[in-house]
């Protein structure tokens, strides 16, 4: 009891003491504003998808309430539009521009750094909270993360600072504080829905165990506190439903119009589930395939192109899934080829997420993302909670130290847990187990360096530093052996050399030192690794880091979607001259073909069936309707799937524009460096001799499951394959062209442009 209110006062002491930041935290904060901020001027149109909406939400207060993908207000993006909000006000004030719909996400990533050092110092000093802070910014899908227009960046800005709040009220004991903390959450639910509410047991938990009051008062204050988060979680969901669709957009990614549905169906149950309701199959661990599910999209936000269907190939890039588990991927596919016909990349394709169980997240297609530190995280919490225990007292009776490790141990394995049994979602999903992981890394050095010192070599707990420093470090020398085996023995080295120095010389002055190159020693790879986005430029749909960004040769490598905004000045210019009254300019299955037009032009483009072209949006009635009064005159197909009843009638009656008047070579890209071919990508790594990471073998071992099942070439053979791979270079990339019509994000030559005015004449 003591040690709890001597905690509380300092915590009082210190949040009423002006804030001052010392220079090491100062540099880390530069450093991640660098990580995150540089180049984001050559962005480009990043995540085009959304690019749209935010062009669209500048233009009217209902296509900004509503999150509309196009200007007339048609449909919605399949997210709640909070995260846009603040994107559409920045392109507002400083013009759309690819920093200005990047730059928030900068902002709330290097916000969440400062917080993890104001979550961290007040309980195990400061060291200990600029260690935290480091390992939150050189996290790398943090840096990929925080340079896109993705939600991820805001979403995880909030879920720190309700946590934030909640140390805050625990030190108070004020109920109007927890009441903010759980109401961010429901702030966060409309960020990214579900996602938000993976951290509400831990910190129901924490509040239980740390606050200071009887339980009664802790039933009382957080049945406030759960009534201002279901408030904050419904009151936009239950606003757009009760609204008459006549007087809002269609909800996208939704069955039935409904943003509830979207919350609980599509971006909740699917996820988990894998169930697609696009692609024609479910998709599970290690990309397995079962029949299930509806025409809708590819769960989780980040859906398949449409073309993907189960047994066929067509993504972009290379082939789909084959249904089958552990289909082998033709290096061709997004990321490359990797173990078990899983695909690879800068650490994990855009649809690869290796193999379910519980050291899923340790394996090649996501460890190399998020989890660099994780083991030290691990021992660093067993260290922790040793070293802080109170031995005057029965275990179970926690002191403040350990309750504040309960909260992120409560944060971390539920999200773990999640991300080892859940059937689909993508990698950057991950950046949810960034601030656990980065937490317990800073408490845990500090842990273990202080147990080191304090303990004699006959102790168990004398070894837990050494432990760390060593299992760590094998786990990231098999993550770099794909790229540079010459870092892996460097690593290796280090940390062996470090911890036989430190177990030799435990109480020298020199251990201090030898700490200090050993803790370098694990941080320079997940540092190297998290500097690629910066220097590739990436603003990816699908974000990702690895040196692979940098091998692609054009910055986003790993992004595949919507980056590469081609839009064709001919049909454009053909479109805007016959457009006349029209509301729409023209209309396309999906928003891939229309949102790089929406954003070139602000003129209004229906996407028929939202993002894949599968949303049922609108009746083949209502099309009808649309096309009598002159609201809209063309349509473009692209070849994509979408609403049959409306193409096969558009097909049976309306007139084929003669291809000459709008197909040309030339096309404009919309300034980008997100959407570079995947192809080219995995085909320059194979050329290397360099097989991406999930095809690599570890240390000593020999690769399996690439094509053919060979081992990795020899340095002898090394240009022979490069010279094959080149030599195949030009034809892979025309398949991958033949396989999405008009390439992701825009509208090349292969499709069929029709005028639906002829049908009424």
């Amino acid at each position: 009891m003591e040690i709890n209110n001597n905690a509380s006062r300092n915590i009082q002491n210190q949040s009423s003491r002006k804030i001052r930041l010392d220079w090491q935290l100062g540099l880390v904060l530069l450093l991640a504003l660098f990580l995150y901020g540089w180049q984001i001027w050559k962005a480009g149109s990043a995540n085009a998808f959304y690019t749209s909406a935010i062009k669209s939400m500048t233009m009217s207060f209902s296509n900004f309430w509503y999150g509309s993908f196009d200007p007339a207000g048609y449909i919605t993006v399949d997210k709640p539009p909070v995260a846009l909000w603040f994107m559409a006000i920045s392109a507002k004030i400083f013009g759309l521009h690819g920093w200005s719909i990047v730059l928030p996400s900068v902002l709330f990533g290097v916000g969440s750094v400062y917080l993890m050092y104001r979550l961290v110092a007040p309980y195990f000093g400061k060291n200990a909270g600029r260690l935290a802070a480091l390992a939150m910014t050189i996290t790398p899908i943090v840096v990929a993360d925080s340079r896109t227009n993705n939600m991820d960046a805001t979403l995880v800005f909030f879920l720190l600072l309700a946590v934030w709040f909640l140390e805050k009220a625990i030190a108070q004991r004020k109920v109007w504080t927890l009441i903010v903390s759980f109401s961010l959450i429901g702030v966060a639910f409309n960020v990214k829905m579900l996602q938000a509410f993976m951290i509400l047991p831990a910190m129901y938990l924490f509040y239980w165990l740390a606050a200071n009051e009887t339980w009664k008062q802790k039933i009382k204050k957080l049945t406030f506190a759960s009534v201002g988060l279901v408030v904050f979680t419904l009151a936009y969901p239950l606003s757009v439903d009760l609204t008459p669709t006549s007087q809002r957009p269609y909800v996208g990614g939704s069955e039935t119009n409904s943003e509830l549905e979207l919350a609980f169906g599509y971006n909740g149950t699917e996820r988990l589930l894998g169930q697609t309701t696009g692609t024609g199959g479910t998709f599970g661990g290690g990309m397995n395939a079962k029949s299930q599910g509806k025409n809708k999209g590819m769960p989780g936000g980040g859906k398949m192109p449409t073309n993907m269907k189960k047994g066929a190939g067509n993504a972009p890039g290379g082939n789909a899934p084959t249904g089958k588990k552990g289909a082998n991927q033709p290096a061709g596919g997004p990321g490359g080829q990797g173990k078990k016909g899983q695909m690879a990349g800068g650490g994990g394709g855009a649809f690869n997420i290796g193999t379910i169980g519980p050291f899923r997240l340790f394996q090649l297609s996501l460890g190399p993302q998020i989890s660099w530190l994780l083991p030290f995280a691990i021992i660093g919490l067993i260290g922790g909670l040793v070293y802080f225990r109170d031995r005057k007292k029965r275990w179970y009776h926690l002191t403040h130290e350990q309750k504040q490790l309960a909260l992120w141990t409560g944060w971390l394995v539920p999200v773990y847990g999640f991300f080892s049994v859940a059937s689909f979602f993508h990698p950057y999903y991950t950046i949810m187990l960034a601030p656990p992981i980065a937490a317990l890394f800073g408490i845990g050095l500090v842990a273990l360096t202080k147990l080191f010192k304090s303990t004699l070599r006959t102790n168990w707990k004398f070894y837990l530093l050494p432990l760390a420093v060593l299992v760590t470090a094998a786990l990231q020398a098999w993550y770099v052996y794909s790229y540079y085996p010459w870092l892996t023995w460097l690593i290796l080295a280090v940390a062996v050399i470090a911890s036989l120095l430190l177990i030799l010389f435990p109480q020298t002055k020199a251990s201090r030192g030898i700490i200090a190159v050993a803790t370098l020693g694990i941080l320079a790879a997940p540092g190297w690794w998290s500097l690629t986005p910066t220097l590739a430029a990436e603003s990816a749909m699908i974000p990702t880091a690895g040196p692979s960004l940098l091998q692609s040769g054009s910055g986003g490598g790993g992004g595949m979607g919507m980056g590469n905004s081609q839009v064709n000045i001919k049909l454009l210019n053909y479109l805007e001259k016959h457009q006349g009254n029209a509301k729409y300019l023209f209309a396309t299955s999906d928003s891939t073909s229309a949102a790089p037009y929406i954003i070139k032009t602000g003129k209004a483009v229906m996407a028929m069936g939202g993002f894949n072209g599968t949303d049922p949006a609108i009746t083949l009635n209502q099309f009808k309707k649309l096309v009598k009064n002159g609201d809209l005159k063309y349509f473009y197909y692209s070849g994509r799937s979408g609403n049959t009843k409306i193409i096969n009638w558009i097909k049976k009656h309306a007139t084929k524009v003669k291809s000459s008047l709008y197909q040309s070579t030339s096309t404009t890209n919309q300034p980008t460096t997100s959407g570079s071919s995947q192809a080219k990508s995995a085909e320059k790594t194979i050329s290397a001799g360099k097989n991406t990471p999930n095809g690599a073998k570890a240390p000593g071992g020999a690769k399996k499951g690439a094509p053919g099942n060979l081992k990795r070439p020899s340095t002898s053979k090394t240009k022979q394959t490069s010279k094959t791979a080149q030599a195949a270079k030009s034809k892979t990339a025309q398949k991958s062209q033949a396989a999405m019509p008009g390439g992701m994000g825009g509208m090349g030559q292969s499709g069929t442009l029709y005028d639906l005015s002829t049908i009424y004449k």
